[in-house]
């Protein structure tokens, strides 16, 4: 059977599979005698096993089963829900999600994932692991002297062995372990292979050979060798070799084989009789169930964004056509032709919406990935942190969604590790012990509103202001005239941190500028609201779509353009003499504020008449609390257009971020505001 035409549905399926496990254990967590949930959880790991199992994934499929063993545990009452079990659980989960985005970006989907496995195992049989561990240690501590070999071979290595030993040759499994400064260890894994390999033969090094080359490793590996030297000849030889800090060489005897096989022969099948037991023990149980409500079927069919994005190419060549009709039919006049041209642009403009609509996706999708991330920082941090999510249904254009998932990920990080206070700090300012975070979207107008709010600690200006002052990113003269909002901004100047102190989470200075770059190439704005001891709240306003905007289209010339209404506070006609000049700066007085004023036709080199008017037509655009007038000739109105791209021959174009197609045919390009102001 061919697998490949499944990849992709595969690959979407086991996501929202994961994405399952994730929202299902955090709810575990907080109800863990809640058998629904664990049922819910279990569903999709078997899912997922059948699922991987069929594409030929078997790591992913035999980690998977292991998991839901545990699961199954749990719901049969075996087992009882604690932190470290979630915490394993969560383990293999993140275990399966790197698999996954292997296997989505062209790689294999193996991964060592025996470390996860084994607390699984140690789990089904209801030991704990970090007890577990601590008794292993111990045990191989005392059971070091006596030479047990580590690795394990299969018959055909057994055989070798077995025939080597025959031939008066004896074979020896090699541990190796360098010093913890050692940066080049694959260059000294090759030394070691190059001296046993003139002792004798190598039939087996653990890690494999590959993992070795590639330093796969941490600082010990092993190498079965069969040679006729004696150990401590082999141990002379390896100990010149530089960088090693410890050399074991233990005997392998066929005694060894026959007590594995025997280990073997003794767990294979005590969980067996096992199984059946618990069949035996389920059969009634699942009796007494009362049969579950039936499903209601998600009609949905999964179509790739490309053919969404070609389909809506398709309808703007459309639009351009109704236009050229629209004015044909007006320069004929005639009724019928009119009427029906009439019609078809009512049925394109629905078509239009429908075709939006299609391209909008649930903030959801990029909210459910932070109720998990808030868990593992508040115990990175020490913290009690809630996390309360509203309005996840809010829909986005996908195209901002791929985008904005990274910036929110820093605001949340800086809420938690900036923000909220730890449990005694919070105790002390007479707050509950358990900080609250609540992320917010919301439609508005043509806007989707995302707010992160925090009951933390709040900005501390002075502390902003001292910090701007040290960096030099403001002058003592500019400090003084602050208002709190503008001392907030601060905060998102580049390299700018509060932090006391450097640590995973935060403090290097990096993150908030990237947000509001990244948030300003969408469109889009970035606000902050404080209140010292009472927390914050970062406001983010995005266009609801990137396909569509509306514009205001002005004439320069006999050239059209258009500027984002989202970037224009208001447009004006001024006398030429209230034009001002400042360092060599044409400026105007605007409400008491002076603003620069650049001129379009000499930013984008129109060719000019030279006539002069007595009235300048002007836009006032801002960007952010900056603000500068563009100098047009004329003022066409208001429309609603579709942004094209340039193409891939016209990337870096200066102050254009794109072009529409009017309805009469003609190109107009779109204005960059931000490129503008700087």
């Amino acid at each position: 059977m061919e697998m490949n035409q499944y990849l992709e549905v595969f690959i979407e399926e086991s996501k929202e599979h994961l994405q399952s496990c994730n929202e299902q254990l955090l709810e575990l967590e907080k109800n863990p005698d809640d058998i629904k949930i664990v049922n819910e959880i279990f569903r999709s790991a078997h899912t997922l096993k059948g699922m991987s199992a069929t594409m030929g994934y078997e790591d992913l499929a035999n980690l998977t089963h292991q998991m839901e063993n545990v699961l199954d545990a749990i719901r049969n009452q075996k087992i009882k829900v604690n932190a470290e079990i979630l915490d394993v659980v969560f383990l293999a989960v993140d275990d399966l999600e790197a698999m996954v985005q292997s296997i989505s970006e062209g790689g294999d989907g193996k991964r060592d994932v025996s470390i996860a496995v084994e607390k699984l195992m140690l789990i089904e049989k209801g030991e704990s692991p970090a007890l577990s561990k601590a008794r292993a240690e111990t045990a191989a501590a005392i059971a070091e002297p006596q030479g047990l070999v580590k690795s394990t071979y299969d018959d055909f290595e057994w055989t070798v062995i077995q025939q080597s030993k025959e031939q008066g040759f004896e074979t020896y499994e090699i541990s190796i372990a360098l010093r913890a400064d050692c940066l080049l260890k694959a260059a000294r894994v090759f030394m070691v292979f190059e001296v046993l390999e003139k002792s004798g033969e190598v039939i087996k090094a653990t890690p494999s050979v590959e993992q070795l080359e590639e330093e796969q490793f941490d600082q010990e590996f092993s190498v079965t060798i069969v040679t006729q030297e004696t150990p401590e000849v082999i141990r002379q030889k390896l100990l010149k070799v530089s960088e090693v800090d410890r050399i074991d060489v233990l005997e392998v005897s066929m005694g060894d084989y026959i007590s594995r096989e025997a280990v073997k022969e003794e767990s294979t099948l005590q969980p067996e009789v096992e199984e059946k037991t618990d069949r035996a023990s389920d059969m009634p149980k699942e009796e007494k169930k009362t049969p579950a409500a039936k499903q209601v079927s998600n009609k949905t069919i999964r179509v790739n964004i490309e053919r969404l994005d070609i389909l809506m190419n398709l309808f703007e060549e459309l639009v351009i056509d109704r236009g050229r009709l629209e004015q044909i039919s007006k320069e004929l006049n005639n009724q019928e032709l009119h009427e029906t041209v009439e019609h078809m642009s009512r049925i394109s403009g629905d078509l239009q919406n429908i075709i939006l609509n299609m391209r909008m996706v649930p903030i959801e999708t990029v909210f459910n990935r932070f109720p998990r991330m808030v868990r593992q920082l508040a115990r990175d941090l020490n913290k009690k942190i809630n996390l309360e999510i509203v309005g996840a249904d809010t829909e986005l254009d996908r195209t901002v969604i791929d985008e904005i998932g990274d910036p929110l990920v820093h605001l949340i990080r800086n809420a938690l590790d900036h923000g909220v206070e730890t449990p005694e700090v919070r105790k002390a300012n007479g707050k509950g012990e358990e900080g609250n975070v609540i992320l917010k979207a919301y439609h508005s107008g043509n806007h989707v509103f995302i707010e992160i709010e925090d009951d933390g600690a709040g900005i501390n200006k002075d502390k902003v202001i001292k910090k701007a002052l040290k960096n030099g990113i403001i002058t003592e003269q500019t400090a003084s005239a602050l208002t709190d909002k503008q001392a907030y901004e601060l905060i998102f100047a580049s390299g700018f941190s509060t932090a006391d102190k450097i640590s995973d989470v935060s403090g290097r200075g990096v993150g908030l500028d990237v947000v509001k770059n990244t948030i300003e190439s969408l469109g889009g704005s970035v606000s902050i609201d404080s209140k010292v001891g009472q927390g914050s709240i970062f406001s983010i306003q995005l266009p609801l779509t990137l396909s569509i905007i509306s514009v205001m289209l002005v004439e320069i010339e006999k050239e059209k353009y258009a500027i984002p209404l989202s970037s224009i506070i208001e447009t004006a006609i001024i006398r030429k003499e209230d034009v001002l000049s400042a360092h060599n700066q044409k400026v105007i007085d605007f409400r008491g504020k002076v603003v620069p004023l650049l001129s379009l036709k000499e930013i984008f080199e129109v060719p000019t008449d030279n006539h002069e008017d007595e009235f300048i037509s002007i836009v006032i655009v801002r960007k952010g609390e900056k603000m500068a007038g563009l100098v047009v000739d004329s003022f066409i109105g208001q429309q609603e257009v579709v942004l094209k791209s340039l193409g891939n021959y016209l990337t870096s174009v200066f102050a254009i971020s794109g072009a529409t197609i009017l309805g009469d045919g003609q190109v107009a390009l779109i204005v960059d505001c931000n490129a503008l102001i700087k």
